[in-house]
């Protein structure tokens, strides 16, 4: 018998079993990884002392970075919970419940991380000053948090009463029983057991992507004028179907209801791409609705995020302690539009109220409607609700102790069973989810019950009807050609100085719908028309390099092949079901030339066909910002030995061709060549000069301004994960030569203020390294303003966190921060008049003006308001 079993799951993720030590680990915890392991048998249903139960893991081996492909690496809110609840560990009496609890494995940065999004996804917003800075109103916000604290069995718990951890370092560990682990690279780790051992890889190679648990068909959604198509119907558990979700079209706008794991690919399989969609309205922050949110934000335009400031908030601070970012940076990625609770908001002649739901976390549910011939079409999507029954055992006329009154129950029922033309039910039961028997007498023209892994007894279907995926309610039918307006709207941000009547020719042609699967040009064939992609995705794929690209709604395909009348380089193939407007490639060439737009095309080819070689800016960009950027390249050439100077920093780097080294401090980390880039860190994230660079041969560098490319989501995104990797390799990898290490002595047990501090803490190593590198004082000078303008930043931030929670030393500390920065002036103005500085002597600084002051000072309030429940 083996005395480990290593089973692969999917890639990236494995399940490694020592019987004797009885312990299971799941490695690698992407979203819905629960489902694949109750497809592949390894959580079961057993009865263990006379009690049903759930078989499963008991600890979790995170990756090391928490982004592969653009997706989450580690989601380990259901994991936790299959083990809390399904399996029994925190259920009292139960036979599993021996104390002992969940473990997480991992580094510090992701095992902390972790630990606070779990803590989000319990909670939401903890404490009543969060729920105040919501703008709720106090009697409000106190019975909000009472009901929370009542779905919390009456206390908000840290997760550390939860959740063990083993933090990972360098050196090999002990798990549990005499099992160890040992981190051999990224990503990599040995496990070892009485003389047995076996390696877990859980890095993700080339095209590789985290698979769905379910197979989808491909289905082609009408684009009608007011319709509801059903993407979701299933719950967190559910292995046969996507979680709760729809997909709002109005006037030809696509507005996304929820974000459930593996969005992308239950889009593709509607047809629908990410660029073609204008919002989306959020009911809540649970995995189930909230983790296919990065794949929103690897959009080529800011997607509008409507939710009520309660949900934002806590979709932010849960966002944020996934990626270790600030919560503000939510903001870099989606255009938030607050929507006021209890009140119709007017989008454009969509219509939308949020109402308030019972749930652990702060949780609305959506009514929509638009104006028609009788007065309104009505759509109510109901995730999640909590059953009547449930709720009204809630009731409690004690101000101070969980649950809430009889004045909310009988509001929340009202609002619940308000007739409408489509209601869409979560009918999960259970604690927090609701039933369908509430419903039992709702006049509502037609219900779908939802939110469910069951199949629906006899009972429920009298009340209610199903909706598989991809079936549409069409509430108010489309008159209008809507693929022609909105070719001509490609066309025209394609051709903006064309004339409407050219424009209109090119529009002449047939709207054509390709099947999924199918090669539309292929590589060393002459096109002979051009494709404008109306919806769905096409696939571009290079020949020879095992990679592909995605092509979304408003690209032209085939427009170089037919311009040149020359062989296509790449292959074509539909990825779902496509719309495209089908041009005649002769009567393109000739408007093309009518309007002297060939030269043009052909000057900016070569460029963009190399930038879009490129993993960066290969897909979710239109050809109006991808034209931007090129209009706005600078072309910088660089001599063997010649290092690019720091005063470069606004600027991302591309190179054309040639070879450049980079540094770590000191020390040579590695080698770039044509199509890789760097000094994001400088153009998008505001640390200037953190890794060096040299030519090591001719090299040509393309230069883009980081400010054309800080409100593109996915190329920040992608940016995102780049610079998250490469601050894990300099960090963990022990091959860094800065001087300040990020270590678990300088947090603070705050979340929000140790993301803070550890940019201050890269802030720091740029200038240490600037000084002992000898660049110019204006160098210097500039990274010394970036330091004083984020210190100040951090120090409000700081004490307006102090004075939300009323802590009593905040004048001292303020008093503390004042000097800080005064010594920090003191010293740009030193740079400023040419005075030099010794590298020894900023050393010392550093050590007593940073480092210290995390250590002694900022600990002092860390008691305090671990106290109020803010971790």
């Amino acid at each position: 018998m083996d005395r480990i079993i290593k089973i692969p799951v999917i890639k990236g993720v494995y399940w490694v079993e020592i019987p004797d030590a009885k312990l299971q680990i799941l490695c690698g915890c992407p979203a819905d990884c629960v489902k694949h392991l109750m497809k592949r048998g390894l959580i079961i249903q057993r009865e263990v002392g006379g009690v049903l139960c759930e078989t499963g893991p008991n600890a979790i081996l995170l990756s090391d970075v928490m982004i592969q492909h653009g997706e989450f690496s580690n989601l380990a809110e259901f994991p936790v919970l299959q083990m809390l609840y399904k399996q029994g560990l925190i259920i009292p009496k139960h036979p599993n419940n021996t104390g002992q609890k969940p473990l997480l494995i991992g580094l510090a940065e992701q095992v902390q991380a972790q630990m606070q999004y779990i803590f989000r996804g319990n909670y939401g917003l903890a404490t009543l000053e969060e729920i105040l800075q919501a703008g709720v109103d106090e009697n409000t916000a106190r019975e909000m948090l009472r009901l929370k604290k009542r779905f919390a069995f009456g206390q908000i718990k840290p997760s550390n009463m939860l959740l063990d951890n083993c933090v990972l370092g360098r050196e090999r560990r002990e798990i549990r029983n005499g099992v160890e682990i040992e981190r051999i690279a990224v990503n990599h780790f040995e496990i070892f057991y009485q003389g047995s051992s076996v390696s877990v890889d859980l890095n993700l190679y080339g095209e590789d992507r985290y698979a769905p648990p379910y197979p989808l068909g491909f289905q082609s959604i009408p684009r009608d004028y007011f319709a509801v198509c059903h993407s979701g119907d299933g719950d967190g558990w559910d292995v046969n179907r996507p979680t709760m979700s729809s997909i709002l079209l109005f006037q030809g706008k696509i507005f996304l209801i929820d974000v459930g794991p593996n969005l992308f690919f239950n889009l593709t399989a509607l047809g629908v791409g990410i660029s073609e969609i204008e919002g989306i309205f959020h009911t809540h922050a649970h995995d189930d609705h909230f983790a296919g949110i990065t794949t929103l934000m690897r959009s080529g335009h800011k997607i509008k995020y409507y939710a009520t400031p309660m949900v934002r908030l806590t979709v932010e601070k849960k966002l944020a302690a996934l990626l270790s970012m600030e919560e503000n940076q939510f903001n870099d990625f989606f255009d938030c539009r607050d929507l006021p609770l209890d009140v119709w908001t007017d989008i454009q002649g969509l219509e939308v109220k949020p109402l308030f739901s019972p749930h652990p976390l702060e949780t609305n549910i959506f009514i929509f409607r638009t104006l028609w011939s009788n007065g309104y079409r009505t759509y109510g999507h109901f995730a999640d609700i909590v059953s009547l029954n449930v709720l009204e055992n809630m009731i409690t006329e004690d101000d101070d102790a969980p649950g809430i009154t009889r004045t909310l129950f009988e509001k929340v029922k009202t609002e619940y069973l308000q007739p409408l033309n489509l209601k869409k039910l979560d009918i999960g039961g259970g604690m927090i989810h609701g039933a369908a028997v509430d419903f039992k007498m709702d006049r509502s023209d037609r219900i779908i019950l939802a939110h469910t892994s069951s199949e629906l007894t006899s009972a429920e279907k009298e009340i209610g009807s199903s909706a598989p995926f991809g079936t549409c309610d069409v509430l108010i039918s489309g008159k209008n050609d809507s693929a022609r307006r909105l070719a001509f709207r490609f066309l025209q941000s394609h051709f903006p100085r064309v004339p409407f009547h050219h424009l209109r020719m090119l529009l002449n042609n047939d709207v054509v719908e390709i099947n999924p699967g199918s090669i539309i040009l292929k590589e060393g064939e002459v096109a002979t028309d051009v494709l404008l992609i109306l919806s769905g995705l096409v696939e571009k794929i290079f020949p020879g390099e095992n990679r592909l690209s995605r092509l979304m709604a408003g690209t032209l395909l085939g427009e170089l092949s037919a311009l040149k009348e020359s062989p296509s380089q790449l292959t074509f193939r539909t990825a779902s079901y496509v719309s495209v407007l089908k041009i005649s490639a002769g009567l393109y060439r000739q408007i093309v030339r009518k309007n002297n737009l060939i030269g043009k095309i052909e000057r900016t080819a070569t460029i963009r066909t190399f930038l879009e070689s490129m993993d960066l800016f290969d897909e979710g960009l239109s050809h109006p910002v991808m034209a931007g950027i090129i209009d706005h390249l600078t072309l910088k050439t660089l001599a063997p030995g010649q290092s690019l100077p720091c005063e470069d920093v606004e600027f991302l780097n591309v190179i054309h061709r040639g070879k450049m080294r980079r540094f770590i401090g000191r020390d040579s980390h590695d080698f770039l060549g044509a199509g890789d880039f760097f000094g994001e860190e400088g153009a998008i994230f505001g640390i200037p000069c953190l890794y060096p660079v040299k030519a090591e041969d001719d090299t040509e560098i393309l230069q883009i301004r980081g400010d054309l490319l800080k409100d593109i989501p996915i190329v920040r995104w992608k940016l995102f994960e780049t610079y998250k990797a490469r601050a894990m390799q300099s960090v963990h990898n022990g091959d860094s030569s800065f001087v300040f290490q990020w270590r678990d002595e300088f947090g603070v047990g705050i979340a929000s203020m140790d993301v803070q501090h550890k940019k201050l803490v890269e802030i720091a190593n740029n200038i240490i390294e600037i000084v002992r590198s000898g660049h110019e004082q204006n160098t210097l000078g500039s990274a010394m303003t970036t330091l004083i303008d984020y210190v100040q930043y951090h120090f409000d931030a700081e004490e307006q966190l102090m004075l939300q929670y009323n802590f009593p030393d905040v004048e001292h500390h303020a008093q503390i921060h004042r000097l800080m920065v005064k010594q920090v002036q003191d010293l740009r103005e030193s740079t400023l008049h040419g005075d030099s500085i010794n590298y020894l002597d900023l050393l010392a600084f550093i050590q007593s003006w940073l480092v210290m002051h995390l250590i002694r000072e900022d600990r002092n309030y860390t008691e305090f308001l671990n106290a109020k429940g803010v971790f």
